[in-house]
């Protein structure tokens, strides 16, 4: 454990900006499932609706940071690919 003050206050923003980073990517993870899901069901209504959360969920972690900007890309193109596929 750290002695100085400001080593100790680091210690924990660290810790409290990973945990919130862990959040977010845990929720572009469980959009990206449910959108899965609903392709592999083959329910084109609700495989839109389900890619508008998810690109909405992965477009707001690039923002802030959490996924690289390109990767973001990269999910939402491969995504809506998926999407359009079943029409």
């Amino acid at each position: 454990m750290a002695n100085i003050k400001s080593a100790k206050k680091r210690i924990l923003v660290n810790r409290k900006k990973a945990l919130r980073n862990k959040m977010v990517k845990s929720g572009v993870k469980t959009a990206v499932r449910k959108l899965n899901d609903q392709v592999a069901a083959g329910d084109q209504a609700a495989a839109q609706a389900a890619l508008k959360n998810a690109v909405a969920t992965i477009s707001k972690a690039a923002s802030k940071g959490v996924v690289h900007k390109k990767t973001a890309s990269r999910k939402v193109s491969r995504m809506t690919k998926m999407v359009n596929k079943m029409a």
